[in-house]
């Protein structure tokens, strides 16, 4: 289904972590299966739990910087998206992100593969990570994304997140929120373990990018999502819905308290 959010809508997209992947160097062969299976089973549980959607991602431990994946990696990421595609309702949301920042890559599964977004960790500048430096090309996305007709793709940029900073840091978030919604981003993403600082960072989007939709990248739980909620506009979240913590299958039931707590905010 095509990416799309509206005014007042609240957001939640749960996170699927996929284990290391093919051509990735620490798969495990034979492990594939088990991996399609669980983000499906996982899938399946944030459908029936109320989920907007969800964000199928790679934890593949170590990341090329580089805007690329291995053939092998992209083709199970699509058989991974194909079969999420095929488990969930038709309006629920599918992003993909294949880390660190292979944007084409994940371009083109969400739009073989039946996916709503990418989530894109650095779109725009440049950032500092543990495996090098993130150098961004806008254009070449852009023009990769109009040259597979994806406008109906959505992407939904870090700008002030655990993935990315600004590197040189002479840019405050409101500004980088420009820059991204200018060179093509559909929404923003931002998230700190303080929640004070987290409503800060919404506040500079809003000054900065008025109508720019916020989507909180990471540190949402039960207890404070619905504060947050108020002022974002949807939240990545993972953790507080998995069963054995960071990278488990997720819990239906954890997925109908948390959406609870975050439809509270509509009322």
């Amino acid at each position: 289904m095509p990416y799309s959010i509206t005014e007042g809508q609240k957001l939640v997209l749960g996170m699927i972590h996929l284990s290391p992947l093919p051509g990735t160097p620490f798969f495990t062969e034979g492990s594939f299966a088990a991996t399609l299976d669980t983000a499906v089973r996982s899938a399946r549980a944030l459908d029936a739990g109320g989920a907007d959607g969800c964000l199928v991602q790679t934890v593949d431990r170590v990341y090329s910087v580089e805007d690329s994946a291995d053939p092998a990696r992209t083709v199970a990421m699509g058989l991974v998206v194909n079969a999420v595609r095929q488990a969930v309702r038709p309006d629920f949301q599918i992003g993909v992100q294949l880390m660190r920042n292979a944007l084409k890559a994940s371009l083109a599964v969400a739009k073989v593969a039946g996916g709503s977004f990418i989530r894109a960790n650095a779109l725009v500048g440049m950032t500092l990570t543990a495996h090098g430096m993130v150098r961004p090309d806008p254009h070449d996305v852009m023009a990769y994304r109009r040259g597979l007709d994806a406008w109906d793709i959505g992407v939904i940029a870090d700008i002030d997140t655990m993935h990315y900073s600004w590197f040189g840091g002479e840019k405050s978030t409101g500004e980088v929120a420009r820059a991204a919604r200018g060179a093509g981003a559909d929404a923003v993403s931002v998230c700190h373990p303080d929640d004070d600082r987290t409503l800060e960072l919404i506040g500079q989007v809003r000054r900065s990018a008025p109508g720019l939709p916020v989507i909180l990248g990471g540190h949402t739980n039960h207890d404070n999502a619905a504060r947050l909620l108020a002022a974002a506009d949807g939240a990545f979240v993972g953790t507080c819905l998995e069963r054995d913590g960071w990278g488990g299958e997720i819990d239906v039931e954890r997925v109908r308290e948390y959406v609870a707590a975050v439809r509270s905010v509509r009322s």
